[in-house]
């Protein structure tokens, strides 16, 4: 094939790629606000629910070993429960109060200049052909610091594009599928290891009462992960997010420094300050958690357990880690002059939050009414059971666990809650024809990130919209569905082809980790 004839094929590909993303972003922004789409979107789960309610179900949820009944909301009991709980259920909303905490401390060192003057050093030093991969790596790291991601790096990856001349919604979207695309991928434990292994090891003791899984179970397979992930996010990025988003008028309420370059005398002098101090509060966290008599250990000694203390503590820890060395530099160099100004810059960050927390209600309000009315339960099960009854190969089961996972995960958007529901059959099933609950839990988890960066369900997601928003007016759930779609399908095949052939090459999942299981 000639150059020519290939430039032409290449064009071809390209405009037919713009062209679905276009529709998709079209189609999308046609949608309501985020807050209405979850307002109609409650008001549909509960007049399904109340027609799904007098269907009797045949399907049996292995958890309570009896059949699923979808419970009916319109019920005076319902609806009286719903209004007894509303307050409740906004403010029990997990991410509410993640986001909120998180950028008080953000916020100070925001609006201090604390995090501009660290940028601007750091794009001192990183070559801007590096900043795509350099971003999508620190983010699937940030998943040591739970949904720190979501709160710290994506906007940071809109800001530190925008310092380098780029599109601040590339930053966007590269930091998004690392946060979220690439959940299941990190190059050391995190708390959510030990939370999926939790389900899988009660799930394979349905079958075999004497079997453990090991917590890093799949440790090896998500570094390489990690390293696939990037590469992969680092071409989507370049070759189809970012020729198309570039596109996009930047007409958002945001600030921007001209001279991305210039640091002051008294900046740097801020700065060296601020950093030996937080320097000194990460190694004074670190000498308190070293000893394994540890207060921020779990009762059997672990870190990265859930119920680790300082697992719980990851968000306070956020904003203390921020807004101390955020204090010390704005008062270094003279940005702050009283504790008024500290005040300010925190209401100032809350301000820009509005948006963020009208539709965390109404996405409080939908996910707790999906949730009583067992919808998402129903559709979860009957997928499994579906997929039960292909009796497919080895092979092409994982691939289908793959695909349930990623359908499953558009209605229900926490892991825990998925694995919960899936694992009790997957796990049991799977091991019955030969495949081991490592290998299954290394397959759900791939569904579970593949999809979590294009459904408007997942909880962080009206909060990604608010961040483009903050750049281009008219941007939203279409926006970033479109912007996102190119990573979810290739993150999707990728991954998915990578276990096929790490496990075609035998290399270890991770500690105590096989692929098949006999019983016996």
């Amino acid at each position: 094939m000639n150059t020519l004839t290939r430039t032409k094929k290449d064009g071809q590909e390209s405009r037919l790629m713009s062209g679905f993303l276009n529709a998709i972003e079209k189609a999308g922004n046609r949608l309501p606000e985020p807050a209405l789409i979850f307002f109609y979107f409650l008001l549909a789960v509960m007049g399904l629910s109340a027609v799904l309610s007098m269907v009797e179900f045949d399907i049996v949820n292995p958890v309570t070993q009896q059949t699923v009944q979808i419970n009916n909301l319109l019920s005076a009991e319902a609806l009286t429960s719903t209004l007894a709980n509303m307050v409740t259920t906004f403010t029990g909303f997990a991410p509410l109060g993640i986001v909120l905490v998180a950028m008080l401390g953000v916020g100070v060192a925001e609006s201090s200049g604390f995090i501009n003057v660290a940028l601007k050093k750091m794009l001192r030093v990183t070559p801007k052909k590096l900043l795509t991969p350099m971003l999508i790596f620190v983010a699937m790291f940030s998943h040591v610091a739970a949904d720190a991601g979501y709160v710290l790096v994506i906007p940071l990856g809109a800001i530190i594009f925008m310092s380098a001349g780029r599109h601040p919604l590339v930053g966007i979207a590269a930091a998004f599928s690392g946060v979220s695309g690439g959940f299941a991928a990190n190059m050391v434990p995190t708390g959510n290891d030990a939370l999926l292994q939790g389900f899988t090891q009660a799930a394979a003791q349905l079958l075999d009462s004497t079997y453990t899984v090991n917590t890093l179970c799949n440790l090896f397979f998500g570094i390489a992960s990690s390293i696939v992930i990037t590469l992969v996010g680092w071409w989507v990025t370049e070759r189809i997010v970012e020729p198309r988003v570039s596109k996009m008028t930047l007409d958002g309420d945001f600030k921007h420094d001209e001279d991305m370059s210039h640091v002051s005398a008294q900046e740097s002098r801020a700065f060296n300050i601020a950093g030996v101090v937080m320097i000194l509060s990460l190694v004074a966290l670190a000498a308190a958690a070293w000893p394994q008599s540890s207060m921020l250990r779990s009762p059997d000694g672990s870190l990265t357990a859930y119920s680790a203390p300082i697992m719980k503590s990851i968000v306070p820890l956020i904003f203390l880690i921020f807004i101390i060395p955020g204090i010390v530099f704005g008062f270094a160099s003279r940005r702050f002059k009283t504790g008024k100004d500290v005040i300010n810059s925190m209401n100032d960050s809350m301000s820009k939050m509005g948006s963020y927390m009208v539709m965390a209600f109404f996405c409080a309000m939908f996910i707790k009414a999906f949730s009583d009315s067992n919808i998402g339960t129903l559709v979860a099960l009957a997928g499994a059971d579906g997929l039960k009854a292909m009796a497919l190969p080895g092979e092409a089961t994982i691939i289908g666990m793959i695909v349930l996972t990623a359908v499953v995960n558009l209605l229900i958007g926490s892991a825990s809650a998925k694995w919960g529901l899936l694992s009790p059959i997957m796990v049991p099933m799977l091991m019955a024809v030969g495949i081991s609950p490592e290998l299954t839990q290394a397959a759900f988890r791939i569904g579970d990130s593949s999809t979590n960066i294009i459904t408007p369900l997942m909880v962080f997601f009206p909060l990604v919209v608010v961040y483009c928003q903050r750049y281009v007016k008219g941007a939203g759930v279409g926006t970033l569905v479109s912007m996102m779609m190119p990573y979810s399908i290739a993150f999707f095949v990728t991954w998915s082809l990578f276990l096929l052939a790490w496990w075609g090459l035998g290399m270890p999942l991770g500690v105590a980790a096989p692929y098949t299981w006999s019983a016996g």
